[in-house]
C-alpha cells in the first residue's frame, strides 16, 4: 500500500514537472515522433511474418538443439538484411539437455489404466527403464519439507499446489508457485523420494502439461520429475482421496549431454552522439522443447528486432547507440545473460538501458522499471505522451531474467514491458504456445510500445 501511495504522488509530480517546466515544442515534437513510430509498425510492421517464419519453419528451440542453431542464423540473416551497422554472434556455452520419446505415465486402478498427461521438468533424468511407487500428496514445498523421511522414502511426491485464482497479476501466482517446480524436486529426493510430480503452473484447466526447469542442490541425487496436466493433477487428486493407495507407473527417456556452442545475436545501430553509450531491447530466442515458443519468447525476440527495423524504416538517427538483443539459453541456464553482461564489463561498454520482452505478445499495459530511480522518474514524466497509446500502468519492480546480469555493471536502467498477462499462463512452457495463439495487433502494439520507450530514452537521458 506504501508503495502505490509513495507512486500515486510520484505520478502526480512528474506530470506537473513535465507539463510546466518541458518547452511546449519538445512535447509536441515527441508526440509527432511517437506517432511516427506508431504508424509505421501498424502500417508495415514484419514482426508478425517474423513470427510466423520463427515458429512454422524452425519450431521449438531448446539450447543446444539442431532448431536452436537454425534459430541462431535466421536471426542473424534478418539483422543482416535490415542493414544494421553492426551485426554481432556472441560464443556461449550451454546446457544440453534432451528430452526424448514422448513420456507415460498411469495409474492402475483395478483392471483399469487411467493415463496422466505429464511433460519432465528440464534437467530432469531419465527413469531408466519404467518406475513403479505409490504416490504421496503434499500442499506445497513447505508441507514436504516437513514430513519425516520415513513417510517419503521410496515413494513418488506429488505437489498439488494450484494458482491462487484471487490474485489479479498472474506473475504473482507464478512467482509464489515456482518454488514447487524449482526445489521441489530437490526437497523430494533429501527425503528419500524415487520420483516427483509438480501440478503444472498455470490457471487453464486443461490437460496440457507445462514444463520447465528444476535443479538439484550439491550432493542430492537427482530423481526423475515432470510436470502433470491440471486434468490429470485433479484426476490424481481424487484418486488419492479414494482412501485407497496409489501407485504411478510413468517412463522418461530425458537425458542431459555435454554442453555445446550456441551464440547471443546482436543487431546493432551506431549512435550519432554517444556512440559508447548503449540503449538495449531483447527477447530469449530459446524455448521450451515443446509447442512454438511463440508467446515465450518468440514475440519478445521479434519484437526488439522491430524496433531496429522500425528505426531504420523512419530514417532515425539515434543519440545513442541502440541494439536488439536475442540471448541464448534463458529457459534452463541464463547463459546467454551471464555472458553478455560478461562482454559487456569486459569491454567497458556502458549501458544506458535495458528494456526486456519476455511476458508474450498480448496487449501493452506498460513498463516496470528498476535499479535507476532517475529512470524511474523519467519514466513516470513521459506518461502524458505514453497514455493515448493505452500504456498506463508504470510501477517499480522486476525487470527481467536475461537483463539482469547488467546491474552489477553499473546504474543500468532495467525496463521489463509489461503487456496484459491473464493469458500468458494457459500457454507458458506449455505444447500450446504455438504461432495461432498470438494476435497480430496486439504483438504490433508491443512492438510500437518499446520502440517509443527506447525513443524517449534516447532523446531524454537522465
Amino acid at each position: 500500500m506504501r508503495k502505490v501511495l509513495i507512486f500515486s504522488i510520484l505520478l502526480m509530480f512528474c506530470t506537473d514537472v513535465f507539463s510546466q517546466n518541458t518547452p511546449a515544442h519538445v512535447f509536441t515534437k515527441d508526440s509527432l515522433e511517437i506517432r511516427k513510430i506508431y504508424d509505421e509498425v501498424l502500417k508495415n510492421g514484419q514482426g508478425y511474418e517474423w513470427l510466423r517464419d520463427l515458429c512454422l519453419n524452425i519450431g521449438h528451440r531448446i539450447s543446444g538443439s539442431e532448431s536452436a542453431e537454425k534459430a541462431v542464423f535466421w536471426a542473424k540473416n534478418i539483422m543482416e538484411g535490415l542493414g544494421l551497422d553492426r551485426v554481432i554472434l556472441q560464443p556461449v556455452m550451454v546446457p544440453h539437455w534432451e528430452r526424448g520419446a514422448p513420456e507415460i505415465a498411469y495409474v492402475q486402478w483395478g483392471k483399469e489404466k487411467i493415463p496422466l498427461e505429464l511433460l519432465a521438468l528440464g534437467s530432469s533424468p531419465s527413469t531408466q527403464g519404467t518406475l513403479t511407487a505409490e504416490v504421496i500428496e503434499v500442499a506445497d514445498v513447505e508441507e514436504l519439507k516437513l514430513l519425516p523421511r520415513e513417510k517419503v522414502e521410496g515413494k513418488i511426491v506429488f505437489i498439488n499446489m494450484p494458482f491462487n485464482k484471487a490474485h489479479i497479476h498472474t506473475f504473482t501466482c507464478y512467482g509464489e508457485n515456482y518454488s514447487a517446480r524449482r526445489f521441489g524436486p530437490s526437497e523430494a529426493s533429501k527425503k528419500g523420494a524415487v520420483g516427483c510430480l509438480v501440478r503444472s503452473l498455470t490457471h487453464a484447466g486443461d490437460d496440457f502439461p507445462h514444463t520447465g526447469n528444476t535443479g538439484f542442490d550439491a550432493g542430492v541425487t537427482p530423481i526423475p520429475c515432470a510436470a502433470l496436466g491440471t486434468a490429470s493433477s485433479l484426476k490424481l487428486h481424487d484418486l488419492l482421496n479414494s482412501g485407497k493407495k496409489v501407485s504411478i507407473s510413468m517412463v522418461l527417456h530425458c537425458q542431459s549431454y555435454p554442453e555445446k556452442l550456441s551464440y547471443n545475436v546482436i543487431g546493432e545501430i551506431r549512435g550519432s552522439e554517444k556512440p559508447d553509450e548503449y540503449i538495449i531491447a531483447g527477447g530469449h530466442l530459446d524455448s521450451w522443447d515443446v509447442g512454438h515458443g511463440a508467446h515465450d519468447d518468440g514475440a519478445g525476440c521479434v519484437q526488439s528486432l522491430e524496433m531496429l527495423r522500425t528505426f531504420k524504416a523512419l530514417g532515425y538517427k539515434p543519440r545513442h547507440s541502440l541494439r536488439a538483443v536475442l540471448f541464448m539459453n534463458e529457459e534452463n541456464g541464463l547463459r546467454g545473460a551471464l555472458k553478455y553482461a560478461e562482454e559487456a564489463k569486459k569491454n567497458k561498454e556502458v549501458h544506458l538501458a535495458a528494456i526486456e520482452s519476455d511476458a508474450g505478445g498480448f496487449t501493452p499495459r506498460g513498463f516496470t522499471f528498476e535499479n535507476n530511480m532517475k529512470a524511474g522518474r523519467a519514466l513516470m514524466s513521459w506518461i502524458p505522451l505514453l497514455e493515448p497509446y493505452l500504456l498506463h500502468r508504470f510501477i517499480e519492480g522486476g525487470s527481467g531474467a536475461d537483463i539482469g546480469p547488467l546491474k552489477a555493471n553499473g546504474p543500468v536502467a532495467l525496463f521489463g514491458y509489461r503487456p496484459d498477462d491473464q493469458r500468458y499462463f494457459d500457454y507458458h512452457h506449455a505444447a500450446s504456445d504455438t504461432f495461432d495463439k498470438v494476435n497480430k495487433r496486439e504483438l504490433d502494439l508491443g512492438s510500437a510500445a518499446i520502440t517509443a520507450l527506447v525513443y524517449l530514452i534516447d532523446q531524454h537521458p537522465w
